[in-house]
């Protein structure tokens, strides 16, 4: 049952051929059975997922016209406030804070009938690329437990792949939905920036954060846009634009539809066993009549290191407020108010969070603030410029979305250079705000290869249509790691 898609368990509940109960009971079992050494999920709520799944079979009895998502179970990702459960961003510092609301997206979801299973693990704050920054741990790839699931979304990307859940939420700052998918052999989409609202969502980097959903397939992800989007007074980066039922579309026909292929991006950086995975994708898409064609994103190569300037500036200021006074960790017997604060902060965050708060304080001082923060929005400016450019002559932008596979866990840890061009594909799209997905494109050694596409601003019609008809005819997300060595 937890090989089916989303839609496949929808028309399963409609037909009374399980109930929602017995579908969440399942998916509960195999966290309880598998999870142990995956560590996918760091809160389980079985009392509240079944209590919510007997009410949506009450509501499925009814026999009236009910949502898709109906009865299906989901987990979010611990960055989302969820009212009553613990919402910790995998800290230390937020180890034991009950959050006292719904983040929007969550309430949407929650409004649609969804049954929340649990929060899944990510990397302190969702800073990281391999979830190995969590306070609560690793968590391990279900296809390679010696592998990492990929971060910051890593918990929510390796539950989906193991079968723990169907669907999981995950933000993107610079990478953390796609760059997991990819790892973990999912399909996860990053909509433009203000798609979804960040309200409830705990910010990292307010101007790049994004929200979006984790699952199988396109048509999945699908579903669960058209439910997590929409304008909300609640957030004022929120966009008040009309949201696309995506899932009815994605069968119109895409003949001659134009794909870049960056120049910048297809170098000696990037793994070739990853490139001829990847070529044969783009022989997929010839063969449906698309037209393949080389561009160039002269500034791409700049979107790592004005990422790592404008990003832990953003964090700096947004992580200000952990200061142990209004909630939180508190360091014990503080001797004054400057000890507090030095205290809390030094015991309850990690090494990667202080390392980008200390960049992000010096380059935002009066000193650097010109020398670096300025000068990184100008270039923000251009690499937005370049994609505007490239958007004039093709439709859609193909691209990898890591230069490798997983790495080993541990292998990047103590190199925060090297863990950071884990990103080098992927921040680019941040950084323009524009909408970004990852789904298989098939193996390597033994581990998963994604493909990444970028298309214009709101456009996510359009990356969901190309994926889903590639899934149609294709099979890299069908496949499955094998579980049978993880129970404990």
């Amino acid at each position: 049952m937890h090989q089916l898609t989303l839609s496949e368990m929808s028309k399963m509940l409609k037909s009374k051929t399980c109930s929602s109960t017995e579908l969440t009971h399942y998916f509960l079992e195999r966290i309880e059975k598998y999870d142990k050494k995956i560590n996918s999920f760091v809160t389980v709520c079985p009392e509240s997922a079944l209590n919510a799944a007997k009410h949506a079979d009450q509501l499925l009895s009814t026999h009236q016209s009910h949502h898709p998502l109906l009865g299906i179970p989901i987990a979010h990702k611990d960055l989302f406030s969820t009212e009553g459960i613990r919402t910790s961003s995998c800290s230390k510092m937020l180890a034991e804070y009950i959050a006292p609301y719904d983040a929007t997206c969550v309430e949407r979801l929650k409004t649609a009938g969804m049954i929340m299973l649990g929060k899944t693990n990510m990397d302190e704050f969702a800073m990281g690329s391999s979830n190995e920054t969590s306070y609560f741990g690793p968590c391990y790839n279900p296809w390679n437990l010696d592998h990492v699931a990929g971060g910051s979304s890593g918990g929510s990307a390796a539950a989906v792949a193991a079968g723990l859940v169907p669907a999981t939420t995950g933000t993107d700052t610079g990478g953390s939905i796609r760059l997991p998918a990819a790892y973990c052999g999912i399909t996860g989409i990053k909509p433009s920036y203000g798609r979804i609202s960040r309200w409830g969502m705990t910010a990292f980097a307010s101007s790049l954060d994004q929200a979006g959903p984790m699952a199988r397939t396109a048509h999945d992800c699908a579903l669960l846009l058209e439910t997590m989007s929409g304008h909300d007074p609640k957030d004022a980066t929120s966009l008040n634009a009309p949201v696309p039922q995506y899932s009815e579309h994605l069968n119109d026909p895409i003949n001659n539809l134009r794909i870049g292929l960056p120049q910048e991006f297809f170098t000696k950086d990037l793994d070739p066993n990853i490139q001829d995975v990847l070529n044969q994708v783009i022989e997929q898409f010839k063969h449906m009549g698309m037209n393949v064609q080389t561009i160039s994103l002269p500034n791409a190569n700049l979107s790592i290191p004005i990422y790592y300037i404008l990003a832990p500036a953003e964090a700096s200021s947004n992580l200000a407020r952990f200061d142990g006074i209004r909630y939180g960790y508190q360091c014990d017997h503080p001797e004054n108010i400057e000890d507090l604060y030095m205290r809390t902060r030094d015991e309850a965050f990690g090494d990667e969070v202080k390392r980008r708060i200390i960049v992000g304080t010096h380059v935002l001082a009066s000193g650097s603030y010109n020398a670096y923060y300025q000068k990184a929005q100008k270039i923000r400016a251009l690499i937005k410029h370049d994609f505007d450019r490239a958007f004039d002559q093709v439709d859609l932008i193909f691209a990898p979305t890591s230069p490798t596979t997983a790495f080993k866990v541990g292998e990047k840890l103590n190199d925060p250079v090297s863990m950071y061009l884990s990103d080098i594909y992927t921040t680019a799209a941040n950084l323009a705000s524009l909408p970004a997905l990852t789904a298989p494109a098939g193996f390597s050694n033994g581990l998963p290869v994604g493909f990444q596409l970028i298309a214009p601003h709101l456009q996510e019609q359009l990356l969901l249509q190309v994926t889903h008809q590639l899934q149609c005819i294709t099979d890299a997300h069908q496949h499955h790691p094998t579980l049978s060595n993880f129970e404990e």
